[in-house]
């Protein structure tokens, strides 16, 4: 089959490189622009060292693009973790037009930050979807879904990398050779299930831990590793990473550290306490146990996080 492959990052990498082992015709690949000073992104370094043909457009929406996608004659494209708008006359200009990974169980949780709202909700399950994009935000009828539970110990980056990733990749190899074969679904989205969450920024990353212990567990592993969970001591923010929740109960005010050691830092919540394995500063990017910086002085127990 003649494929585009549009994407970035390793799962675009991944996606490309299984696509080709197994055959496809790779007719070009859409990497995104290079970043001043930066390293150039995994699917671009992949597609160099296949020696296929690469752009980098910094928009789809131009009629120089389009034109590109007509003069290409491919069968079907494949957005393989695409953050950029792809127009509908993109969309549909390949024979079977155009399929796309999200990772969730669509039509819940549409959006950038699918995986950290799964887990920040308290979702006990989440998955992977290819579905045939339109002009909307993960609104496309859906190809292929399969599911994933999300465990207790869970964060965004363990259940992306260690199992979505890869679960993602497999469902990539099924739905292509479904659309070869003819039997490739299209079933409408029940839009009464939808749900759509912006971005998970700073703004939605602020820990207060006068909520259920269980709230702040799941808030601090949905920010975990990016934005980072957030609370303040001292007049600066402390980032919180790698939670472990225990239903053990305090009388201790919510936000209080309670113990500091080689296990973690235990801060007390509504119903429970918190064990934080991770945490930096602001001002440092290194993520550190709380042990260190509690031998710098700079947390200690009794202190309060606000």
């Amino acid at each position: 089959m003649r494929i585009a492959l549009i994407g970035q990052a390793a799962f675009a990498e991944r996606a490309l490189e299984v696509l080709h082992a197994r055959g496809e015709e790779i007719v070009h690949v859409f990497a995104p622009p290079d970043v001043a000073g930066g390293r150039p992104d995994p699917l671009k370094t992949k597609a160099l060292a296949l020696g296929l043909p690469l752009s980098q457009p910094a928009s789809f929406k131009t009629d120089e693009v389009y034109e590109q996608f007509r003069t290409l004659d491919v069968d079907l494209t494949v957005m393989a973790f695409v953050t950029l708008i792809v127009p509908e006359r993109v969309l549909y200009a390949p024979r079977h037009k155009t399929i796309c990974f999200h990772p969730s169980l669509l039509p819940r949780h549409r959006g950038a930050s699918a995986i950290n709202w799964a887990i920040i909700q308290g979702d006990p399950v989440t998955g992977v979807t290819w579905f045939w994009p339109d002009k909307g935000i993960d609104t496309g009828p859906i190809l292929i879904q399969r599911s994933e539970p999300i465990r207790d110990d869970d964060t965004v980056g363990s259940l992306y990398f260690n199992r979505l990733f890869p679960l993602g990749i497999e469902t990539l190899v099924d739905a292509v050779e479904m659309i070869k074969g003819g039997h490739a679904p299209a079933t409408p989205q029940d839009e009464a299930r939808a749900t759509y969450e912006p971005p998970c920024r700073d703004e939605h990353a602020r820990v207060d831990f006068s909520r259920t212990a269980r709230e702040v567990h799941n808030l601090i592993r949905g920010c975990d590793p990016q934005p980072g969970a957030y609370a303040s001591l001292g007049g600066e923010r402390l980032r919180l990473y790698e939670p472990l929740l225990d239903a053990e109960h305090t009388r201790c005010a919510p936000g209080t550290i309670l113990s500091i050691d080689a296990a973690g830092m235990r801060v007390a919540a509504r119903g429970g306490t918190i064990t934080i394995r991770r945490a930096r500063f602001d001002s440092s990017p290194k993520k550190v146990a709380p042990l260190e910086l509690a031998g710098s002085g700079r947390i200690a127990r009794a202190m309060r996080l606000e």
